[in-house]
C-alpha cells in the first residue's frame, strides 16, 4: 500500500467526515486485500441492517478522532 494518509487535519467538518469514510474503507481494504473475496463477501451483508449500523459506528469513531485532531474546527 502506498502512503496515502498524510494528516488528519481537514479544513471543514464535511472534509473530516469524508476522511472518516476513507479511513473506514481503507481499513477494510487492508484487512481483506483480495478484491474478489471482498466483493463476494458483500453479497452476505448487502441487505443486513446490522452490518450497515456497524459500518456507521466505525465511521463515527473515526470522525471523533478526526474532529479531536482538528480541535473540533474551532476558530
Amino acid at each position: 500500500m502506498d502512503n496515502w494518509l498524510a494528516t488528519l487535519k481537514t479544513d471543514t467538518p464535511q472534509l473530516g467526515f469524508e476522511l472518516a469514510i476513507k479511513l473506514s474503507r481503507m481499513g477494510v481494504k487492508y484487512t481483506q486485500p483480495d478484491m474478489e473475496v471482498l466483493k463476494e463477501g458483500r453479497k452476505k451483508y448487502d441487505n443486513d441492517p446490522g452490518f450497515l449500523i456497524d459500518a456507521s459506528h466505525v465511521i463515527a469513531t473515526h470522525f471523533q478522532t478526526i474532529a479531536a485532531a482538528n480541535n473540533y474546527w474551532k476558530p
